[in-house]
Protein backbone atom coordinates (compact mmCIF):
# COMPACT_ATOMS: atom_id res chain seq x y z
CA UNK A 1 0.00 0.00 0.00
CA UNK A 2 1.39 3.38 -1.00
CA UNK A 3 2.09 5.75 1.85
CA UNK A 4 0.16 9.00 2.19
CA UNK A 5 1.79 12.21 1.04
CA UNK A 6 2.68 14.40 4.00
CA UNK A 7 1.51 17.61 2.39
CA UNK A 8 -0.30 18.76 -0.76
CA UNK A 9 -0.50 22.37 -1.87
CA UNK A 10 0.34 23.67 1.60
CA UNK A 11 -2.22 21.42 3.28
CA UNK A 12 -1.38 18.65 5.73
CA UNK A 13 -2.75 15.31 4.56
CA UNK A 14 -4.78 13.57 7.27
CA UNK A 15 -6.34 10.60 5.48
CA UNK A 16 -7.27 9.17 2.11
CA UNK A 17 -11.01 8.76 1.70
CA UNK A 18 -11.57 7.87 -1.94
CA UNK A 19 -10.29 7.21 -5.44
CA UNK A 20 -11.61 7.93 -8.92
CA UNK A 21 -10.61 7.03 -12.46
CA UNK A 22 -7.48 9.18 -12.17
CA UNK A 23 -7.96 10.98 -8.88
CA UNK A 24 -7.47 10.50 -5.18
CA UNK A 25 -9.46 12.27 -2.48
CA UNK A 26 -7.87 13.19 0.82
CA UNK A 27 -8.87 14.85 4.06
CA UNK A 28 -6.49 17.78 4.41
CA UNK A 29 -5.93 20.67 6.80
CA UNK A 30 -4.74 24.14 5.85
CA UNK A 31 -1.55 24.57 7.88
CA UNK A 32 -2.25 28.29 8.34
CA UNK A 33 -5.98 28.49 9.06
CA UNK A 34 -6.42 24.92 10.41
CA UNK A 35 -9.53 24.60 8.22
CA UNK A 36 -10.24 21.00 7.20
CA UNK A 37 -11.27 20.17 3.63
CA UNK A 38 -11.68 17.32 1.19
CA UNK A 39 -9.09 17.60 -1.59
CA UNK A 40 -9.42 15.91 -4.98
CA UNK A 41 -5.92 15.39 -6.38
CA UNK A 42 -5.07 14.63 -10.02
CA UNK A 43 -1.52 14.27 -11.35
CA UNK A 44 -0.59 14.53 -15.02
CA UNK A 45 1.07 11.21 -15.87
CA UNK A 46 0.89 11.42 -19.66
CA UNK A 47 -1.15 13.08 -22.40
CA UNK A 48 -4.14 10.90 -21.53
CA UNK A 49 -4.23 12.54 -18.11
CA UNK A 50 -5.09 15.87 -19.66
CA UNK A 51 -8.82 15.18 -19.80
CA UNK A 52 -8.90 14.31 -16.09
CA UNK A 53 -7.21 17.59 -15.26
CA UNK A 54 -9.69 19.33 -17.54
CA UNK A 55 -12.56 17.66 -15.65
CA UNK A 56 -11.30 19.06 -12.36
CA UNK A 57 -10.97 22.49 -13.93
CA UNK A 58 -14.54 22.20 -15.19
CA UNK A 59 -15.75 20.99 -11.80
CA UNK A 60 -14.27 24.10 -10.21
CA UNK A 61 -15.55 26.45 -12.91
CA UNK A 62 -19.10 25.21 -12.39
CA UNK A 63 -19.04 24.38 -8.67
CA UNK A 64 -17.72 27.81 -7.72
CA UNK A 65 -20.83 29.35 -9.30
CA UNK A 66 -23.23 27.26 -7.20
CA UNK A 67 -24.46 28.00 -3.70
CA UNK A 68 -26.98 25.50 -2.39
CA UNK A 69 -27.17 23.46 0.80
CA UNK A 70 -27.85 20.27 -1.17
CA UNK A 71 -24.74 20.57 -3.36
CA UNK A 72 -21.22 19.97 -2.06
CA UNK A 73 -19.40 23.28 -1.72
CA UNK A 74 -16.40 23.90 -3.98
CA UNK A 75 -13.86 26.23 -2.37
CA UNK A 76 -10.72 26.62 -4.45
CA UNK A 77 -8.56 25.07 -7.15
CA UNK A 78 -4.80 24.71 -6.70
CA UNK A 79 -2.33 24.06 -9.51
CA UNK A 80 1.30 23.11 -10.02
CA UNK A 81 2.80 24.16 -13.35
CA UNK A 82 6.04 23.42 -15.16
CA UNK A 83 6.91 25.18 -18.41
CA UNK A 84 3.37 26.51 -18.75
CA UNK A 85 1.89 23.01 -18.39
CA UNK A 86 -0.31 22.05 -15.46
CA UNK A 87 1.27 18.97 -13.90
CA UNK A 88 -1.17 18.49 -11.03
CA UNK A 89 -4.35 20.02 -9.65
CA UNK A 90 -6.04 19.97 -6.28
CA UNK A 91 -9.70 20.82 -5.75
CA UNK A 92 -10.58 21.95 -2.24
CA UNK A 93 -14.13 20.89 -1.40
CA UNK A 94 -16.51 20.81 1.52
CA UNK A 95 -15.70 17.80 3.73
CA UNK A 96 -18.82 15.71 4.21
CA UNK A 97 -19.25 13.04 6.88
CA UNK A 98 -21.90 10.93 5.19
CA UNK A 99 -22.71 7.75 3.29
CA UNK A 100 -23.89 7.51 -0.29
CA UNK A 101 -27.53 7.02 -1.18
CA UNK A 102 -26.47 3.75 -2.79
CA UNK A 103 -25.49 2.33 0.61
CA UNK A 104 -28.11 4.04 2.78
CA UNK A 105 -30.82 1.83 4.31
CA UNK A 106 -34.08 3.77 4.08
CA UNK A 107 -36.68 3.25 6.77
CA UNK A 108 -39.88 4.27 5.00
CA UNK A 109 -41.36 6.04 2.01
CA UNK A 110 -41.64 9.38 3.79
CA UNK A 111 -37.92 9.40 4.52
CA UNK A 112 -37.18 8.48 0.91
CA UNK A 113 -39.44 11.24 -0.42
CA UNK A 114 -37.76 13.89 1.72
CA UNK A 115 -34.39 12.85 0.27
CA UNK A 116 -35.73 12.89 -3.30
CA UNK A 117 -37.06 16.43 -2.77
CA UNK A 118 -33.63 17.61 -1.62
CA UNK A 119 -31.90 16.02 -4.61
CA UNK A 120 -34.40 17.61 -6.97
CA UNK A 121 -33.94 21.02 -5.36
CA UNK A 122 -30.17 20.78 -5.75
CA UNK A 123 -30.53 19.91 -9.43
CA UNK A 124 -33.08 22.69 -9.85
CA UNK A 125 -30.51 25.16 -8.47
CA UNK A 126 -27.87 23.92 -10.91
CA UNK A 127 -30.27 24.22 -13.84
CA UNK A 128 -31.33 27.72 -12.82
CA UNK A 129 -27.66 28.74 -12.77
CA UNK A 130 -27.30 27.44 -16.33
CA UNK A 131 -25.68 24.06 -15.70
CA UNK A 132 -26.54 20.36 -15.95
CA UNK A 133 -25.10 17.77 -13.53
CA UNK A 134 -25.31 15.07 -16.24
CA UNK A 135 -24.26 12.19 -13.97
CA UNK A 136 -26.94 11.90 -11.31
CA UNK A 137 -26.97 8.43 -9.74
CA UNK A 138 -27.17 7.03 -6.18
CA UNK A 139 -23.40 6.98 -5.67
CA UNK A 140 -23.25 10.72 -6.41
CA UNK A 141 -25.62 11.60 -3.57
CA UNK A 142 -24.38 11.69 0.01
CA UNK A 143 -26.72 11.72 3.00
CA UNK A 144 -25.61 12.83 6.47
CA UNK A 145 -26.86 11.39 9.76
CA UNK A 146 -29.19 14.39 9.91
CA UNK A 147 -30.66 13.31 6.54
CA UNK A 148 -29.16 16.27 4.71
CA UNK A 149 -28.50 15.55 1.04
CA UNK A 150 -25.28 16.62 -0.65
CA UNK A 151 -24.96 16.16 -4.42
CA UNK A 152 -21.34 15.44 -5.31
CA UNK A 153 -19.06 14.89 -8.32
CA UNK A 154 -19.47 17.65 -10.88
CA UNK A 155 -16.83 16.09 -13.12
CA UNK A 156 -19.30 15.56 -15.97
CA UNK A 157 -21.33 18.73 -15.37
CA UNK A 158 -21.61 21.17 -18.24
CA UNK A 159 -23.43 24.30 -19.39
CA UNK A 160 -27.00 23.83 -20.64
CA UNK A 161 -27.15 22.88 -24.35
CA UNK A 162 -23.51 21.79 -24.40
CA UNK A 163 -22.63 19.08 -26.96
CA UNK A 164 -19.95 16.69 -25.70
CA UNK A 165 -17.40 15.18 -28.05
CA UNK A 166 -17.23 12.00 -25.94
CA UNK A 167 -20.06 9.85 -24.63
CA UNK A 168 -20.19 10.49 -20.90
CA UNK A 169 -22.66 8.92 -18.52
CA UNK A 170 -23.35 5.79 -16.53
CA UNK A 171 -25.12 2.73 -17.97
CA UNK A 172 -28.50 2.33 -16.30
CA UNK A 173 -28.80 6.11 -15.81
CA UNK A 174 -27.54 7.71 -19.03
CA UNK A 175 -30.12 9.63 -21.06
CA UNK A 176 -30.55 8.92 -24.80
CA UNK A 177 -29.26 12.38 -25.74
CA UNK A 178 -26.06 11.69 -23.80
CA UNK A 179 -25.45 8.37 -25.56
CA UNK A 180 -26.20 9.96 -28.94
CA UNK A 181 -24.00 13.00 -28.25
CA UNK A 182 -26.88 15.42 -28.68
CA UNK A 183 -27.17 18.67 -26.68
CA UNK A 184 -27.23 18.16 -22.91
CA UNK A 185 -30.17 20.06 -21.43
CA UNK A 186 -31.98 20.39 -18.12
CA UNK A 187 -34.15 17.50 -19.35
CA UNK A 188 -31.06 15.31 -19.09
CA UNK A 189 -31.02 15.84 -15.33
CA UNK A 190 -34.74 15.01 -15.23
CA UNK A 191 -33.99 11.65 -16.88
CA UNK A 192 -30.97 10.86 -14.68
CA UNK A 193 -32.99 11.80 -11.59
CA UNK A 194 -35.87 9.52 -12.58
CA UNK A 195 -33.44 6.65 -13.14
CA UNK A 196 -31.93 7.31 -9.71
CA UNK A 197 -35.29 7.23 -7.93
CA UNK A 198 -36.16 4.03 -9.81
CA UNK A 199 -32.99 2.31 -8.62
CA UNK A 200 -33.45 3.40 -5.00
CA UNK A 201 -37.01 2.06 -4.81
CA UNK A 202 -36.69 -0.99 -7.08
CA UNK A 203 -33.00 -1.82 -6.59
CA UNK A 204 -32.82 -2.21 -10.34
CA UNK A 205 -31.54 -0.03 -13.19
CA UNK A 206 -33.74 1.04 -16.07
CA UNK A 207 -33.03 -0.02 -19.68
CA UNK A 208 -30.77 2.57 -21.29
CA UNK A 209 -29.15 3.03 -24.69
CA UNK A 210 -25.80 2.31 -23.09
CA UNK A 211 -26.52 -0.91 -21.15
CA UNK A 212 -24.66 -2.15 -18.07
CA UNK A 213 -21.57 -4.27 -18.67
CA UNK A 214 -22.44 -7.92 -19.00
CA UNK A 215 -26.06 -7.26 -19.93
CA UNK A 216 -27.23 -10.58 -21.44
CA UNK A 217 -29.57 -8.87 -23.91
CA UNK A 218 -27.52 -5.95 -25.22
CA UNK A 219 -23.78 -5.51 -25.05
CA UNK A 220 -23.37 -2.27 -26.99
CA UNK A 221 -25.18 0.98 -27.60
CA UNK A 222 -28.66 0.43 -29.05
CA UNK A 223 -31.34 2.61 -30.61
CA UNK A 224 -33.95 4.38 -28.49
CA UNK A 225 -36.63 2.66 -30.57
CA UNK A 226 -35.43 -0.72 -29.31
CA UNK A 227 -35.90 0.20 -25.66
CA UNK A 228 -39.01 -0.20 -23.58
CA UNK A 229 -39.80 1.64 -20.38
CA UNK A 230 -39.22 -0.43 -17.24
CA UNK A 231 -41.97 -2.04 -15.19
CA UNK A 232 -43.70 0.79 -13.29
CA UNK A 233 -42.35 1.29 -9.79
CA UNK A 234 -45.64 0.64 -8.00
CA UNK A 235 -45.68 -2.83 -9.56
CA UNK A 236 -42.03 -3.54 -8.71
CA UNK A 237 -42.49 -2.21 -5.18
CA UNK A 238 -46.04 -2.13 -3.73
CA UNK A 239 -44.97 0.47 -1.16
CA UNK A 240 -44.63 3.05 -3.95
CA UNK A 241 -47.69 5.18 -4.71
CA UNK A 242 -49.07 5.34 -8.23
CA UNK A 243 -48.48 9.10 -8.23
CA UNK A 244 -44.74 8.66 -7.64
CA UNK A 245 -44.60 5.74 -10.06
CA UNK A 246 -46.19 7.90 -12.77
CA UNK A 247 -43.80 10.79 -12.07
CA UNK A 248 -40.78 8.52 -12.49
CA UNK A 249 -42.16 7.05 -15.73
CA UNK A 250 -42.63 10.58 -17.06
CA UNK A 251 -39.07 11.50 -16.09
CA UNK A 252 -37.50 8.65 -18.04
CA UNK A 253 -39.22 9.08 -21.39
CA UNK A 254 -36.88 8.62 -24.35
CA UNK A 255 -37.79 11.96 -25.92
CA UNK A 256 -36.75 14.93 -23.74
CA UNK A 257 -39.90 16.81 -24.81
CA UNK A 258 -42.08 14.00 -23.41
CA UNK A 259 -40.50 14.18 -19.95
CA UNK A 260 -41.66 16.26 -17.03
CA UNK A 261 -40.71 19.76 -18.10
CA UNK A 262 -37.88 20.78 -15.82
CA UNK A 263 -36.76 20.11 -12.26
CA UNK A 264 -39.02 22.93 -11.03
CA UNK A 265 -42.04 20.85 -11.97
CA UNK A 266 -40.43 17.69 -10.59
CA UNK A 267 -39.93 19.43 -7.23
CA UNK A 268 -43.56 20.60 -7.18
CA UNK A 269 -44.89 17.11 -7.78
CA UNK A 270 -42.52 15.51 -5.29
CA UNK A 271 -43.56 18.01 -2.62
CA UNK A 272 -47.25 17.27 -3.30
CA UNK A 273 -46.65 13.52 -2.97
CA UNK A 274 -44.64 14.06 0.23
CA UNK A 275 -47.43 16.22 1.71
CA UNK A 276 -49.94 13.50 0.90
CA UNK A 277 -47.80 10.96 2.76
CA UNK A 278 -47.54 13.27 5.77
CA UNK A 279 -51.29 13.97 5.79
CA UNK A 280 -52.18 10.29 5.73
CA UNK A 281 -49.41 9.31 8.17
CA UNK A 282 -48.24 6.54 5.88
CA UNK A 283 -44.89 5.06 6.80
CA UNK A 284 -44.47 2.14 4.47
CA UNK A 285 -41.21 0.26 4.11
CA UNK A 286 -39.11 1.18 1.11
CA UNK A 287 -37.35 -2.07 0.40
CA UNK A 288 -39.33 -5.09 -0.65
CA UNK A 289 -39.67 -4.78 -4.39
CA UNK A 290 -41.15 -7.82 -6.07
Amino acid sequence: MASLPIELFGHRVIAKIGTGAASEIFVVQDVKTKQVWALKHVVRVDDKSERFIDQVEQEYAIGSKLDHKNIRGIHKILRTKKLFTTTEVGLLMELIDADTLENLPLQNMLEAMKLFVQIARGLEHMNQRGFVHADMKPINVMVTDQKLVKIIDLGQACPVNHIKTRIQGTPGYIAPEQANRNPITTQTDVYNFGATVYWVLARDVIPTILPPQGDPIAVSAVSSSMLKLPTPLHIKNPNVSEDLSLLVQECIQMNPEDRVQGMVRVVERLEAITKSLCDTHIGKAVVGAK
